[in-house]
């Protein structure tokens, strides 16, 4: 399954109403040249575009798709886009495994439902390409195109929405927030953005550690590729593990497991967003840091 397509789309299709407007709305504000397609079933215009009724009616199969619609219309959009051989769709819809055993049961239903289209989600606010000013992402947002940068990948759409803001001169070349994690995990979000000769250095913020093994092969790849890691993980506390269980039904992990790994990865923890956007600046400019030498001038 490659997702190529979707992270560096030439056509995008938007499904839904104000989260599918701003998708068009901040896409063109950064200068995206690619064909954008909305689908709505009233609309005859949005934003100076033709409107389509259905994916039937594209005039081709979709390199991204944004569904920003309700949880079971997202299910018959996403069987249509795979049938429709899209490059990949991304799910803002909430209420699927992290609302309880319904929702969980539709989380499959969208899985069979995506049969070998890339997905990105549900629940999540999905993907920022500041490379190609592709904004797969139903909000405002603060960044700039770059023509190269660090890739930060988050478990929360809230703290990335926030880093968008950041006026610290830390050059953000992707933004994506993994939400549900159905068919795009932490590990998978690694290995392909390591390998993107303009990505500098990764970010993660992470609420939980979804498959430890998988996680250290992702990183002995970017180490191998040269590009360094700093990582934020939540939950260090029994408070905080329980708020990590209740956002993302998923389970924080021990923490004192979680450094040790980290420390024998060579991951770099911080904890405070400040730190990480800093630490990320030293590692873009510098690249990977070959050793405990450090020198300090001010």
């Amino acid at each position: 399954m490659s997702f190529e397509r979707l992270l560096k789309p030439h056509s995008i299709a938007v499904f839904g109403g104000a989260q599918a407007q701003e998708v068009i709305r901040q896409s063109d504000r950064m200068g995206y040249k690619g064909e954008i397609w909305p689908v709505h079933p009233k609309e005859t215009e949005i934003l100076g575009r033709t409107v389509y009724r259905s994916v039937e009616d594209l005039l081709g199969s979709p390199d991204a798709a944004y569904v920003g619609v309700n949880r079971y219309l997202t299910i018959d959009i996403v069987r249509d886009l795979a049938a429709r051989g899209a490059g990949g769709a991304i799910c803002y819809a909430t209420g699927f495994s992290e609302a309880g055993e319904e929702g969980a049961e539709l989380e499959e239903q969208l899985l069979e439902a995506s049969g070998d289209m890339p997905l990105v989600g549900p629940n999540c606010y999905g993907l920022l390409n500041y490379l190609n000013g592709a904004m797969l992402w139903p909000d405002q947002q603060g960044g700039r195109r770059v023509d190269e940068g660090v890739a930060i990948i988050t478990m929360s759409s809230n703290v990335g929405f926030n880093l968008t803001m950041q006026r610290r001169g830390l050059p953000i070349a992707y933004m994506i927030s993994l939400g549900n994690r159905l068919k795009f995990d932490l590990h998978d979000a690694i290995h392909i953005f390591a390998r993107e000769d303009r990505v500098t250095a990764l970010g993660l913020y992470m609420e939980t550690m979804p498959d430890p093994k998988a996680f250290e092969e992702a990183v002995n790849v970017a180490r191998e590729l040269g590009k360094p890691i700093v990582a934020i993980k939540t939950g260090r506390s029994e408070a905080g593990q329980k708020m990590v269980v209740s956002h993302t039904a998923s389970l924080a992990g021990s923490d004192v497991l979680v450094s040790a790994l980290f420390e024998r990865l060579g991951v770099a923890r911080v904890d405070s967003l400040e730190a990480f956007i800093e630490a990320l600046k030293v590692l873009h400019v510098l690249g990977p840091l070959n050793g405990g030498r450090i020198g300090a001038t001010s």
